[in-house]
């Protein structure tokens, strides 16, 4: 961690450039930061919006993870920032036009975690697909459910339904089609003849759609008004039955109480959601018993990996601005 006073101002070397890193990053980036800068590193930052705010008062660049909101009194306390680094992708943390406003710019670690989220994405595609690797207590305690087991799907010759198409989105669609996948892809920002379509052999379809026509639908897109529960109970019902939904991009577009009610009803055949609507989950009895779901913590794009990747790309970007 870089020097603190007792006052919580992080105490200059002269000539140096103040970076604060308010998350978790990658011990060889901050070490990379600290050639250039006095860094101070400390993860719990994010948790201590009073000391955050006074420590950052005198940075020249902020470096966070999805938790830290820079908006309001975080972003009023940036009167010296020029810079701040995002180690991930998702913007949905930053008030992109407060930072403008006050020339401050953002750089995203773009395309750095993509192959982690794309194996996640694949990964759990095949084990909700074939729906017998929950077994072990019951094998282990001497049951042998072979019967009840024997009826999972191959991901091979299945369709994938991708809402979005930047780098993941296409990343995954890679993926899929080594194992014999078809893809279809929505994406309002891309026209219907974009060669991109046709360079990864990925048919641009409407978003009705892809609902309907996917085994498997994945979601890459960001959390804007135009986005937030666009996967309503309306548009679950106009999927494929038994079809599986992983979401891995931002919670608010999905609406979780529907897709307990989707499984519970086979109406979705598995789901598997990384991202939620508020983070951490609470309590969410929703969730109790429903079959062929997988929960997991926003770790999607978090792998050795990728931190190694992230942390790297964002440390250089940073440095780069700063000049």
């Amino acid at each position: 961690m870089g020097r603190i006073t007792s006052s919580g101002q992080c105490r200059r070397k002269e000539g140096f450039l103040n970076i604060v890193v308010t998350e978790f990053m990658d011990a060889p980036a901050v070490d990379r930061l600290r050639e250039k800068a006095d860094v101070t590193y400390d993860p719990k930052l994010v948790d201590d919006l009073p000391r955050l705010c006074e420590v950052a008062a005198t940075c020249d660049a902020l470096i966070v993870r999805n938790r830290t909101q820079v908006r309001g009194e975080l972003l009023a306390s940036l009167k010296q920032c020029k810079v701040v680094g995002r180690l991930g992708v998702g913007l949905d943390n930053i008030d992109l036009a407060g930072c403008e406003q006050q020339g401050i710019q953002v750089f995203p670690a773009t395309g750095a975690n993509a192959n982690s989220v794309a194996e996640y994405v694949i990964a759990t595609a095949m084990v909700l697909l074939r729906g017998s690797y929950a077994s072990s207590a019951a094998v282990a305690a001497g049951e042998w459910p072979r019967d009840a087991l024997s009826k999972g799907r191959e991901i091979s010759g299945k369709t994938l339904g991708l809402l979005g198409f930047g780098s993941i989105g296409q990343l995954t669609a890679r993926l899929a089609k080594a194992l014999g996948m078809s893809v279809l892809a929505f994406d309002p920002a891309l026209a219907h003849d974009d060669p991109l379509f046709a360079k990864l052999g990925v048919a641009p379809a409407a978003l009705d759609n892809v609902l309907a026509q996917g085994d498997v639908l994945s979601l890459h897109m960001p959390l804007l008004e135009s986005t937030r529960n666009l996967l309503n109970a309306t548009r679950i019902q106009a999927m494929r039955p038994g079809a599986i939904l992983i979401n891995t991009a931002r919670g608010g577009i999905v609406d979780e109480a529907a897709v307990a009610s989707a499984l519970r009803s086979g109406q979705l055949g598995g789901a598997a959601l990384d991202v939620f609507d508020v983070e951490p989950l609470a309590l969410a009895p929703h969730f109790q018993g429903c079959p062929n779901l997988i929960l997991t913590p926003h770790t999607a794009g978090l792998t050795t990996e990728s931190n190694q990747r992230v942390s790297s790309l964002v440390a250089e970007k940073v440095l780069a601005a700063l000049g």
